[in-house]
């Protein structure tokens, strides 16, 4: 089992509505999971946000808190929700109808890494599965509930930056002529999980620092974005992906040697979108400056 489920990373002073979380960059692998799995540990981190809590570790230093999972994606998603079992996978789990998600073996235990290569050699136990849930997933998903519902106690609103990497083979097939691939997807589930204006100042900040951005494809956003993105109440979810070819070597999962350039880029980005929640106030619209 893991040692902790994640780490908050809090700033001296809670002075904005915007709450950074990383659910996919842990890498706190048990090793009894490494030993078992056919795959090495570097193919089990293929699926890996690597680094991602790295670059947007600025959070704190401008009023937000980030919180980075520990627990690694392989192990458990905690971007799926925590009914979402795989019957190929876990012992006694009744076959129904599966989504997408779960069949293609990404559910909330995962089956697969990256490639649709397999992580277990056979079939886990029930327990296994919920023991994975009860010491990652439920820790997680009430620590992310609770610093959101402080954001909207303390300033009447709350703005999730819920913090993602792309291979860069997934956008390939979205680049254009003279303009290039995007470099940044926000996803917000077409806009049922933030509203317009706020949205708009998301996409506003990473344009600013100089990134190319689409919306909603490929990504619009997964479980966190659909649980926790109710604009209706003030609550706005973002989804972001960043274009690992950016930062990263992807076949090592090495930074790349741009990587610092990137994450002073992105320091510029937190720092915007904890301006933008010190203006957010109640309801779906930003409070007047």
């Amino acid at each position: 089992m893991i040692r902790t489920a994640f780490d908050l990373f809090l700033p001296r002073r809670r002075d904005t509505a915007t709450v950074f979380a990383s659910p996919h960059s842990g890498r706190d692998y048990p090793e009894g999971f490494v030993v078992q799995s056919p795959l090495d540990r570097r193919v089990l981190r293929s699926s890996e946000d690597a680094f991602v809590d790295v670059l947007f570790g600025a959070a704190p230093d401008h009023g937000a808190p980030l919180l980075a999972a520990r627990a690694p994606r392989a192990w458990v998603d905690l971007n799926r929700a925590a009914d979402e079992l795989d019957p190929a996978l876990i012992e006694g789990v009744a076959r129904g109808v599966l989504n997408p998600r779960v069949a293609s073996g990404l559910g909330v235990i995962p089956r697969v890494v990256s490639g649709g290569r397999v992580i277990h050699p056979g079939k886990i136990p029930r327990a296994e599965a919920e023991a994975r849930l009860a010491g990652a997933w439920h820790p997680y998903h009430q620590a992310l509930q609770g610093l959101l519902q402080e954001s909207r106690q303390l300033h009447g609103a709350a703005l999730l930056i819920d913090c993602h990497s792309m291979p860069h083979e997934a956008i390939s097939a979205h680049c254009t002529p003279g303009q290039g691939c995007p470099e940044v997807v926000l996803g917000d589930r077409h806009g049922s999980a933030c509203s317009a204006a706020v949205m708009a100042g998301v996409e506003a900040a990473f344009v600013r620092a100089g990134f190319r951005v689409a919306r909603n494809t490929p990504f619009a956003g997964a479980y966190v974005s659909h649980a926790y993105g109710r604009p209706s109440i003030g609550q706005h979810a973002v989804q972001v992906e960043i274009d690992r070819a950016l930062y990263m070597d992807e076949a090592r999962i090495l930074p790349a040697p741009g990587f610092d350039m990137v994450r002073h880029r992105l320091a510029q980005v937190v720092a915007d979108l904890t301006a933008l929640g010190r203006r957010l106030g109640p309801g779906l619209s930003l409070a007047a400056e």
